[in-house]
């Protein structure tokens, strides 16, 4: 039931923000059309027997997202600087990168927020692997280990969703110490 009126909560507020409107008949209608909405995916939810995908943490999810604002604005002036200026290369790159979420939400979370960077395209998700075009081998780099966009989207999963290790598995479960290449794509993606 908690589950149902956090949803409802959430839709209205953003119907709320994106409609800018307050007259008693316009919030109305935005809640009714919240209510029915909850309503709508939780009774998906039953009848597919998958989890709503509403299982991140909300509270850290505010922090991500100003500050992969901050990462879309400076990504925007990388673009722009190497569109005008012929000095600056261009030489896109592919490569697959390891995504450390454990559950689907977080990974498609993941392959999203790299998408929504200009310079990077998220092309393919295969079992923990993202496979990301860029305009050039920096941005990967970046993606691959400074920026740390995937342990910030890992840290919006709920701990119900990332099992603990035992005490006799190695703290890290996730993909193959070596990365696949372009030529060699993980052994799990299905065939074009």
């Amino acid at each position: 039931m908690m589950h149902k009126v956090k949803l409802a909560l959430v839709l209205a507020c953003v119907w709320v923000l994106l409609s800018g409107i307050f007259s008693p008949l316009l919030l109305g209608f935005g809640l009714a059309s919240s209510l029915a909405v909850a309503w709508l995916a939780v009774r998906a939810d039953r009848r597919d027997g998958e989890p709503v995908p509403f299982a991140l943490r909300i509270g850290r999810l505010a922090g991500y997202l100003l500050w992969l604002a901050w990462e879309i604005v400076k990504a925007n002036v990388d673009v722009s600087r190497r569109i005008l200026s012929p000095g600056l290369p261009i030489a896109p790159a592919v490569r697959w990168l390891p995504a450390s979420q454990r559950s689907e939400l977080g990974r498609v979370a993941y392959a999203d927020s790299i998408t929504l960077t200009p310079g990077t395209l998220s092309i393919d998700l295969v079992d923990g692997w993202v496979e990301v075009h860029a305009l050039n081998e920096e941005s990967l780099d970046a993606l691959a280990g400074g920026l740390d966009m995937d342990g910030r989207v890992s840290r919006l999963e709920p701990e119900l969703a990332r099992p603990r290790p035992s005490a006799s598995e190695p703290m890290s479960s996730g993909p193959p110490a070596s990365e696949p290449s372009r030529s060699q794509p993980p052994a799990s993606e299905p065939p074009p």
